[in-house]
This record gives structure tokens, C-alpha cells and sequence, in this order.
């Protein structure tokens, strides 16, 4: 789901179960990596699958090149007459899994459409296809220097990799390794290197006019906790006040400790704080927070994105007790220097299942850079479209999609149903099927699916925006049968037309 229409719930809605971290630190850290790994989800079970060869085998061409196939059915209709949505606006593909069938049901398949984040589908899949599921990401750290008493004389370098899930508590481990070493001052800079990845500059309000959304993040090749911080608030009775905290700890950011209480409902407590991002070196709170609430925890894009790396490596440096006499900076590693250690990320198929079922933008804008970064030693939105460009060709055939960041989160991507189902066709004959497959959310029960109506059980990635509502994956039907459903709303009112998602999954659940 990327992320211009927004759910009720915010986007940062905590849905990580705990169990998928490898290590939690603290309560507030644990409350940070739970609602943080959801980030920028705005507005998500293994199949049995007997996988083919590994080797890249062309399947026969797709019959589905013609016009519309059927009718759509009467409660899709009903669903999409409520909300004022023309028919030519919906377009849905029913298809077998294999190749070569024919469609159970196809309308308007063949126009090309913006996807929201279907077009994650297309990136994941590409992804597991040619680095493989077990790919990770390696972030080296250097020493240059000698150490003597604690004292580290020299510089520490640490060079981004594209991690996309670098995040507080894996930051935390990072500078311990570094304690671990033995150095607990550094008299030289920490210097931070970025040049895996390259990148233009992008004002993060561009896209919707909401810079302060998380799942506005734009990549970088040293992402650190998406460049988002996590206020939390805990009502203190007695002391008539809420006490704040923020993770990780900033350098040189100052916030209040501390906000009065109030006796107002907690329907908007963001707003009754009035808070005051203008200067990004101190968060002011200028309202109060109602004692209703409880404890709430408010996720928040950092206002300066471009300081929020060296500001997060200082605070956690000096919240571990290290001192640095220097500066953490921008800058490149010595030519002649070797890593010291290497801190590993999560595997790709991990990764994915975060992208996939809670439709976290900048990852899947990470994993797409990562596809030329591999192949060309820098990656760069312009190679990667030609390595996606290339990879369709070989891979999946017909029409190539108009490919931009990867993520969906773009008024310029397009891609037509037809082409969606024809890709999900060759992801279900691959080797890695069981790994996109869990990667997909489950109707009903987690993920961006956690609240659809429909009673088919089914593995579907969502997609949304402004104007765009859309579905497609993989629907059970009650022959025992698996179908690819592709299913996409395209108009003003897409997102009131949500119904009709619902009734096209459960009607291809029934089919025989």
C-alpha cells in the first residue's frame, strides 16, 4: 500500500510480531522496532508448491492478448455502482497459474494503469530471481588508526551498503562492535561513506506535500531507521504531565522532557500537542497530551533527513559512553584500507516479507537500487530501470512496464492487470514461489490485508493511492484449485470502491 490515502489507523501502525527481532534492548526500543517495521505503510504461510529447475526455462506465451473475457459479476458491480465508479475504471485478470490458459474472467486488462504498490510484486520478484533468497547485505566498518588506552587515534569508517533495515537496534550493535575492539574514545572523525548508492536529491514533500510521513523516506545508501524517530509519551498522574522520550537519541536535538497533561479525548492528540518541527535541532510541544491516551507512541520522519545519519551515530556514541573528539561526517575510505568487521542485514527473503506484506516504500526503492548496485558497483534509479527493462524481456515477455523507483510510490509507473497476471504466472512456476509467497499478506489476517472483508482465503499484495486501489496474488478456490487475481481501481473515488477488491477475490474463491 503506498501511501496517499491513508487508513484510519496511522501508517506506522505497529503489526511485527516481536519474535521477528534477533534482539530488543528496551521496552521503548522494543515499542520502536514493532511500530517502525511497519514503517511507511500508509496509506500485508507457506504454500506447498513443488518448485521446478532453477535453471531459467521460457514459458509458452500467454493466450490472454485479446479484449474483455466474461462478465463482471453482479455483486461487483453493485459494490462499484455505491461508489460511483464506472466499470471501465476496474481492471481485473482471473487466470490459471500456468501459462497458456485462459482467462476465467478479464476486463479492461490490457490498458496500462499506475499500480501503487502492485509494482512492488514486480521488483521482489526480480529481486529473489537474480540475487536469490539468501542475498544480504553487508555494511563494513574500518578502523584506521591505533588504538592505545581506549583511545583510538584516527578515524572510524563505516560504508553503507543499501541495508534497508539498519535500523536503532542493529545501529546499537554496531557501536558496541566498535567498543568491542576496546575503543571507547576516538580522537579523529567518524566518517560515513555513500557512494553505493547514487542518488538525486529529493525534497520529501514532492510527492503528496507530507514530508513528516515515514513512508516519504527517500534511499540512501547508510539508511538508518528510515531517518524517522519515534516519540513516545507516558502519562504521569501524579505529576500532572506525560513524559516524553525519542529513539534513537539525536545529537544536538533537544525536545521537552516532559508535556502537561490534559482532560480532552484522545480522538487527535497529535494536534493538541501543537507540536513545532521548524527547527530541527529542538522539537517543541506547545499544547498538552490528553491522560486518556495511555501511553501512545508517535512515529515522525526526522525534519532535516539529510543530518539525521551523523546526528543518530553521535547520539548512540555518546548514549553508550564513547566520546568523539571529532565530528561524524560525509566522506570516502582510504583506498588501502580493509574492513575491520561487517555488520550483515537480514536475508533478501526476510527483507521481502517486510516490503510485501506491510508495503514499506523505501525498502523496496532499496532492493530496487540493489539490482544495479550488484551488477554496476553503484546503484542509480536510471540502471536499475534497464536492468528491470531487461530482466522482463528474458523472464516474463510481452509488454514491459514503465518502470521508476520500484516501490509504486510514483505517479509514473504502468503496468497493465494483463501484465501483473502474466508476471505472477512465471513468479508461481519459479524456484523461489514459496519465498514470494509468504512474503504476500494473508486475507484477513495480517498485513495490509489484516482488514479485508473477503472470505476467500488468499495471499494478495495491496496498492493504494490517491486515485489508485488495487489487489493481486494468488486466491484459493474451493475445488482446491489456486488462481492469480489481479484486480485495479483507477479513479477518484478508487478507495471508496474497496468493496468491489473484496467481492472479486470471494467470487474467484468460488470458482470451481
Amino acid at each position: 500500500m503506498t501511501c496517499s490515502h491513508m487508513p484510519s489507523l496511522h501508517p506506522l501502525t505497529p503489526r511485527i510480531h516481536p519474535a521477528r527481532w534477533h534482539f530488543v534492548r528496551s521496552p521503548l526500543a522494543h515499542a520502536f522496532m514493532v511500530s517502525f517495521m511497519v514503517a511507511m505503510m500508509c496509506a500485508t504461510a507457506l504454500t506447498a508448491h513443488a518448485a521446478p529447475s532453477s535453471k531459467a526455462v521460457r514459458s509458452e506465451p500467454p493466450k490472454h492478448t485479446a479484449g474483455d473475457i466474461g462478465q463482471l459479476p453482479p455483486e461487483v458491480q453493485a459494490a462499484l455502482q455505491r461508489a460511483k465508479v464506472p466499470s471501465d475504471n476496474f481492471h481485473v485478470m482471473v487466470i490459471d497459474t500456468h501459462t497458456g490458459s485462459t482467462p476465467r474472467l478479464s476486463h479492461q486488462a490490457q490498458e496500462r494503469v499506475n499500480p501503487a504498490s502492485l509494482m512492488k510484486l514486480a521488483t521482489t520478484t526480480a529481486a529473489l530471481n537474480t540475487l536469490g533468497p539468501a542475498f544480504v547485505w553487508r555494511t563494513p566498518v574500518y578502523v584506521d588508526g591505533s588504538v592505545r588506552d581506549g583511545v583510538l587515534h584516527g578515524n572510524i569508517y563505516i560504508k553503507g551498503s543499501g541495508d534497508p533495515r539498519l535500523v536503532v537496534e542493529r545501529l546499537w550493535l554496531l557501536m558496541r562492535r566498535i567498543q568491542g575492539l576496546g575503543i571507547q574514545k576516538i580522537q579523529g572523525d567518524i566518517v560515513l561513506d555513500r557512494s553505493a548508492f547514487d542518488v538525486p536529491a529529493r525534497d520529501t514533500a514532492s510527492f503528496d506535500g507530507e514530508p513528516l510521513r515515514p513512508y516519504n523516506a527517500a534511499p540512501d545508501a547508510l539508511l538508518l531507521n528510515f531517518k524517522s524517530l519515534l516519540i513516545q509519551f507516558v502519562p504521569d498522574r501524579a505529576a500532572n504531565v506525560a513524559r516524553v522520550q525519542i529513539e534513537p537519541p539525536l545529537a544536538g536535538v533537544q525536545f521537552p522532557a516532559t508535556v502537561p497533561l490534559s482532560n480532552g479525548d484522545c480522538s487527535d492528540y497529535r494536534s493538541a500537542l501543537r507540536a513545532d518541527w521548524s527547527d530541527a535541532t529542538r522539537i517543541r510541544f506547545s499544547g498538552n497530551y490528553p491522560a486518556v491516551c495511555g501511553e501512545k507512541m508517535w512515529p515522525i520522519a526526522y525534519a532535516a533527513p539529510q543530518q539525521f545519519a551523523p546526528r543518530a551515530i553521535a547520539g548512540m556514541w555518546q548514549q553508550l559512553g564513547g566520546h568523539l573528539s571529532g565530528q561524524v561526517r560525509d566522506g570516502s575510505i582510504p583506498g588501502n584500507l580493509q574492513p575491520t568487521f561487517n555488520i550483515e542485514s537480514a536475508t533478501l527473503a526476510e527483507t521481502i516479507r517486510d516490503i510485501n506484506k506491510y508495503s514499506n516504500n523505501v525498502m523496496a526503492q532499496h532492493v530496487f537500487l540493489t539490482l544495479s548496485q550488484q551488477q554496476r558497483g553503484v546503484g542509480s534509479f536510471d540502471a536499475s530501470r534497464d536492468v528491470m527493462q531487461r530482466w522482463w524481456r528474458e523472464r516474463v515477455g510481452g509488454e514491459v512496464p514503465t518502470f521508476d523507483n520500484g516501490s509504486g510510490l510514483s505517479r509514473e509507473e504502468r503496468i497493465s492487470a494483463q501484465a501483473l497476471a502474466r508476471l505472477l504466472q512465471v513468479a508461481w512456476a519459479s524456484p523461489h514461489m514459496s519465498e514470494l509467497m509468504s512474503s504476500l499478506p494473508v486475507t484477513g489476517l495480517d498485513g495490509t490485508m489484516k482488514r479485508s472483508k473477503a472470505q476467500a482465503s488468499a495471499h494478495l499484495k495491496t496498492g493504494s493511492l490517491r486515485d489508485v486501489a488495487g489487489v493481486a496474488g494468488f486466491v484459493d478456490t474451493a475445488s482446491g484449485k489456486r488462481l492469480v487475481v489481479v484486480a485495479i481501481l483507477h479513479h477518484a473515488n478508487a478507495n471508496a470502491a474497496r468493496p468491489a477488491l473484496d467481492a472479486i477475490i470471494d467470487w474467484a474463491g468460488k470458482q470451481p
